[in-house]
């Protein structure tokens, strides 16, 4: 049946004054829904106790619109691939798949990489989607059970959405169908729901009616399936249709025909963004960053302004920690307690410590390990070394291949020169030791605890501890020099 606007929402959905869905209370499928929720929500392990869960995500799309030599795929949202944050969904499941294309040998190592017990499965033709998840027939052959289709650019899908999806199907149906109310629903999938709240079929925009066009539920992409011999159903997918491929969206059709029942599960329009450009690209990094910034805010950090702080993917932060503006962390940053990040400090793998102050102006790189209650100051650099409890570094160092123990100073200007050209090596400062400033620590080299570095010295020996280290030229003062040297300079000269 075509539905009007005023007919194309299920019986069990209404709109609110602002033109929202919300739920009459008999159906599992809509956030809103509390009752369905208390039994939907529940862990995936739980869920594939039930029906084990085969997960097929579909990584095979070139991206043309991209313009990148890098497949479509692998581009970072959040310091990790848009694959990557799709399979981290699909974590628990029984069994995953990833459909892709010929010669993608990267997409290929990022599976290996991030979900080693994948399958990986070749569409050797671009033919449509239903082509793509039938590229996996073998994986769908074995399983028995639930199978979760997945589109790889797609990776903002909540997994309490996933959830749902699932839970559509333990309520009886056969199929769950994601979809979202865009703004403007042009260029998108039409679900067309009957008034028994069940999806008739799926119209993709190029055929669709001016009717089904003024439907405004469009399709997300995701498809949850529950059905026998799932393969014999996709073979029967034809291709008639305008672009001549054929679609995975007509499942759902052929699923009605032979009485089995689809429903759809609404997300928001922000889940079912797709990334096929770089405009695209830098929406979907938009919405995780919001995301990203309210989690922390919620569970007890202090962002003094949000929408300059940059997060990754798994970036965690402890309670009352202070976050100034326009801070970068990258993958693997872990900041405990208390720990206070100034203003402009770029952080990649590092852990700064309970009650560590960072900045401003400061950069953290892999292997920095910031201790507790350590200041690191404006323009200092560490990488891959440890400052215990207590320990400066306040201006202008850079720390690398090392450790400063508890409660040493390291003066501005202090290097440690870890690299001779071809190897890196280990400085090690004792605790309390006073380095002071414009000294370098020629690696490798240990500074004695309590041991004192005299400014501008060039440190190339080990120092024991309580030592005074002194290396410089001897000072040479030469008096009324200076007044000799400006009245020969500016003495007057003759005329020509």
């Amino acid at each position: 049946m075509t539905q009007t606007p005023a007919q194309s929402l299920p019986h069990w959905a209404s709109r609110t004054d602002s033109g929202k869905l919300t739920s009459r209370g008999k159906s599992p499928l809509q956030p809103g829904n509390r009752n369905a929720l208390r039994n939907t929500e529940t862990t995936k392990q739980s869920r594939m106790a039930e029906s084990p869960l085969l997960v097929v995500a579909l990584a095979a799309g070139k991206g043309v619109r991209m313009c990148s030599s890098l497949p479509k795929v692998l581009h970072p949202i959040g310091g990790r691939s848009m694959l990557a944050h799709v399979l981290a969904g699909a974590a628990g499941a029984k069994r995953i798949a990833v459909v892709v294309g010929p010669d993608m040998e990267p997409v290929r190592a990022e599976v290996a990489l991030v979900a080693p017990a994948s399958e990986i499965f070749e569409q050797a033709e671009q033919l449509g989607t239903a082509h793509a998840v039938l590229a996996a027939r073998a994986a769908l052959e074995r399983h028995a059970g639930t199978v979760l289709v997945l589109f790889a650019d797609s990776p903002l899908v909540e997994p309490a959405t996933l959830r749902r999806m699932i839970g559509a199907l333990d309520a009886g149906a056969h199929i769950a169908v994601l979809g979202f109310e865009p703004a403007d629903p042009n260029g998108y999938g039409r679900l067309i729901v009957d008034d028994r709240g069940r999806v008739a079929a799926i119209r993709e925009e190029k055929d669709a009616s001016e009717a089904e066009r003024r439907i405004g539920i469009c399709n997300a992409g995701a498809m949850a399936f529950r059905v026998p011999r799932l393969a014999d159903l996709l073979d029967r997918i034809g291709n008639a249709n305008a672009k001549g491929e054929y679609y995975l969206t007509d499942a759902p059709a052929l699923a009605a025909a032979e009485g089995l029942v689809a429903v759809p599960v609404i997300c928001t329009a922000e889940e079912a963004l797709g990334v096929n450009s770089r405009a695209q690209l830098a929406a979907a990094e938009a919405v995780f960053q919001r995301r990203a910034r309210t989690r922390a805010m919620e569970e007890g950090a202090t962002l003094i302004a949000p929408e300059t702080v940059w997060f990754s993917y798994d970036t965690t932060l402890g309670r009352d920690v202070l976050i100034e503006p326009n801070v970068f962390f990258g993958p693997g940053v872990a900041i405990e307690d208390g720990a206070h990040i100034m203003a402009n400090c770029h952080m990649v793998g590092a852990r700064i410590r309970a009650g560590a102050r960072v900045g401003p102006f400061a950069r953290l790189r892999p292997g920095a390990d910031i201790g507790p209650a350590v200041h690191i100051g404006n323009f200092v650099e560490v990488k891959n070394a440890r400052l215990e409890a207590g320990a400066k570094a306040n201006h202008l160092a850079y720390i690398g291949d090392g450790r400063v123990g508890a409660g040493a100073n390291i003066g501005a200007g202090t290097i440690f020169c870890n690299y001779d050209g071809v190897d890196k090596h280990f400085t090690d400062v004792g605790a309390g030791a006073f380095v002071g400033s414009n000294a370098s620590l020629v690696a490798p080299v240990k500074i004695g605890e309590g041991a004192y570095i005299g400014s501008g010295s060039v440190i190339t020996r080990d120092v024991e501890a309580d030592a005074l280290a002194l290396e410089r030229s001897a000072q040479d003062v030469r008096p009324g020099w200076a007044a000799r040297f400006r009245r020969r300079r500016l003495k007057p000269r003759r005329g020509p």
